[in-house]
């Protein structure tokens, strides 16, 4: 019932509802979508703390999809209320935090379990208390005056001028300026616009008709994926971001499958906070590294994710638990490289300074495909299969996504060697 019932309402919930928590916090103006979201995860720890019933946890499940939907709202109020020239400072500031928070939330949870032999109950006690705090905190947040869609200055200025994009997956901040620069990253998933116009005394917001804004971002989506490289690298992101999502939405079960919780051999909090950091490292790595992604991306894409398959394949087959758990990091690491150098090539290809609706058509076509696959392999109306079947049917997931840039990559290796012989003969 947990995976094939339970589960899957969260990604139904997430998809549902993340188009219109875009449009309504950028109309609201962020904090009440902020308090939105923390009033969502209370309601979601409290019912995994005292509902009883399938019906009871399947609305736990909605509620979680909600809290993480609205995500967009907080990491994009911090944008609307400092200076521009601050950007670069409060997003190190964001990433350290969710950082920082989710590394002590995982070793200390791993510590009061092992040594101080906590319940699983009191961790969510912890976590119902401080998501609590979180709401009450919220309160006191002042009221943002703009926001990029539906309200700004009415005196002409340009929107996108000092335009920012947050990857909340992985931390990026990409401006409008050849310069494109990135910063060490989390892993929760949101990417989110903000406008860095300074709103001006004495003048009047005029509120943009929701038709018009649809109108213009449907005639930027066609300008943006005009280019076969931008295109191409998309279609990797939307592709493994649905199959890392699957991977980590169900990791935990396939451990508690290979060893029941009881054991004292379990350290999934341990795991998770060294998945991180380790991830963070790769991150930091990665933009050190010189090399032609425009050549030779695409076979890049094809080797590291029959690594990730790999991984995966290891991961399901090898029922012991340090496998799993090496196997886990390695998939991590590779995952966050990966999506990193992804971020930085679809930045460098636009050809229109629209970022934040790139990245956030990406992941909602990613949690489009993750919620076929939940429909058709996880959920009990469909296949309902077990969690090892499941596992298998995301390594060859994985593995077809590898063929497929293989192919792709070997014709842009050709293309371009083709060319350079033709400019060298002419």
């Amino acid at each position: 019932q947990v995976f094939n019932e339970i589960y899957p309402v969260w990604t139904y919930s997430y998809l549902a509802l993340l188009f219109p928590v875009f449009l309504a916090t950028d109309y609201l103006r962020y904090k009440p979508v902020v308090l939105l979201q923390g009033l969502s995860l209370i309601v979601t720890w409290f019912l995994l703390l005292y509902a009883q019933g399938l019906r009871a946890k399947k609305c736990l499940e909605f509620f979680y999809g909600m809290g993480t939907a609205t995500d967009i709202a907080y990491y994009s109020y911090i944008y609307s209320v400092v200076d521009v020239n601050l950007y670069q400072k409060v997003t190190s500031y964001c990433r350290s935090a969710t950082l920082v928070g989710y590394t002590v939330g995982s070793i200390s949870g791993q510590l009061l379990v092992s040594v101080a032999g906590w319940s699983l109950f009191s961790l969510n006690v912890i976590s119902l208390t401080s998501v609590s705090i979180a709401f009450g905190t919220a309160w006191f947040l002042p009221m943002p005056q703009k926001s990029l869609f539906f309200h700004h200055p009415s005196s002409g200025q340009q929107l996108g001028c000092e335009m920012k994009v947050m990857d909340c997956k992985n931390g990026s901040v990409v401006r409008d300026h050849p310069g494109v620069q990135r910063a060490l990253g989390w892993e929760d998933e949101t990417k989110v616009p903000l406008n860095g116009e300074e709103h001006p005394a004495g003048k009047q917001e005029q509120k943009v008709d929701i038709l018009k804004v649809l109108k213009d971002l449907w005639q930027d989506f066609l300008q943006c994926y005009s280019s076969r490289t931008m295109l191409c690298w998309s279609v990797w992101w939307a592709l493994s971001t649905c199959g890392y999502f699957q991977v980590i939405n169900y990791v935990q079960g396939l451990w508690e499958r290979v060893l029941p919780s009881p054991s004292p051999e379990i350290y999934n909090g341990a795991v998770e906070a060294a998945s991180t950091l380790l991830g963070a490292v790769a991150v930091f790595v990665v933009g050190h590294i010189k090399t032609s992604w425009a050549t030779w991306g695409e076979v890049a894409l094809a080797l590291f994710s029959f690594l990730i398959a790999a991984a995966v394949y290891v991961m399901d087959t090898v029922e012991n638990i340090w496998v799993c758990y090496t196997s886990y990091v390695v998939f991590r690491i590779i995952y966050m490289l990966l999506i990193t150098i992804a971020t930085f090539q679809i930045a460098t290809n636009l050809s229109v300074e629209r970022y934040a609706l790139v990245f956030g058509v990406n992941t909602f076509i990613a949690l489009a495909l993750q919620t076929l696959l939940t429909l058709v392999v996880v959920d009990a109306s469909g296949l309902g299969l077990d969690i090892f079947t499941q596992f298998m049917i995301y390594a060859s997931y994985f593995a077809a996504i590898s063929l497929v840039f293989l192919a792709s990559g070997i014709y842009s290796v050709i293309r371009a060697h083709r060319r350079q012989e033709q400019m060298q003969s002419r």
